[in-house]
Formats: C-alpha cells, structure tokens, sequence
C-alpha cells in the first residue's frame, strides 16, 4: 500500500478491524517514511462475472456501476443511509447464482427487488428508467403493482 502522502510502499498496520456488515476490513497504518498516519478499507475484489447487455456486449461486472444506479434512484431518499447494504444484497443474490455470466436484466430485477423492500419511491426512479417508461400511464400501472404487492413483470410495458 502506497502513503498518499509520499508514495512509499513502506507502511505499518496500527489497527485492523472488520466494518460491520460491508464486508471490509479498515486498517489504519503509519508511513515508515514520513511517519503520516492514513486509513485504508479492503474488499475482496470483485468476484468473476460478467453481464450481458441487452445489445449483445458482455462486460465485467462493476459494483461502482451499480451503486452508482441505486444512488441516483435513492437520491434525497432516507433509504439512501442503506444504499451499501442494498448494493451488498444485490451482490450476494448474483454470486448465489453460481454463474460466470448474468443477463442485465437480473440485475436490474435484483436491484429493482431490493429497492422495493426499502423504499417505494427511489424504487419507481429505477423502474422508470430501467423499463425505460414512455408514458405516464407506465407509472400509474407500477404504482397500482406497488399497491397490491405483486411484482410487476420483467421488462416493462413496452408494449
């Protein structure tokens, strides 16, 4: 591990901890150089498996990739606290699979799934733009499927 002080590879561990429920470990260290202490968080790194768009491209999973969707749907939501744990849940169903590759639209569904548990709003968000939603029509027939607590169909009403 690099100082991000000045880039030595000589660091000392003072304290490692687990961080609940995410999955990493925060180590706290000390430059052997400069003596600047810095905190780092591991993950393991993201396991083998790749998505295949619906256009036919197949492209290395990315957890950033789809954090980054769930923040948007989640924006000024209260559920947007959980958004780690919402991304976790949606990793730990996809490696359950036991696939090296995944269709998007399971992703989507996985995330949409999730969402839905925590918060109906930022779910609606993703829908929308997931099921790429052309009418106001599309969201009053998601919101009367919120209502009776069936999941809408997969892809959407595009019709």
């Amino acid at each position: 591990m690099k100082c991000f002080f000045c880039g030595s590879d000589q660091s000392s561990v003072i304290d490692k901890r687990a961080v609940r429920g995410t999955g990493e470990i925060r180590r706290r260290r000390e430059c052997l150089k400069c003596q600047k202490r810095y905190t780092t968080y591991e993950r393991l790194s993201a396991f083998d498996l790749y998505i295949l768009k619906r256009d036919g491209r197949r492209e290395v999973f990315d957890r950033e990739k789809l954090k980054a969707g769930l923040q948007r749907a989640l924006e000024k939501r209260p559920a947007l606290e959980d958004l780690e744990n919402i991304v976790d849940r949606v990793i730990k169903r996809l490696k359950t699979r036991g696939k090296k590759e995944i269709e998007s639209k399971i992703v989507g569904s996985l995330a949409l799934s999730e969402l839905k548990k925590a918060d109906s709003v930022a779910y609606l968000r993703f829908a929308s733009v997931y099921r790429k939603f052309n009418d106001p029509l599309d969201f009053t027939k998601e919101l009367e499927s919120l209502g009776n607590g069936s999941p809408p169909p997969v892809g959407g009403s595009r019709g």
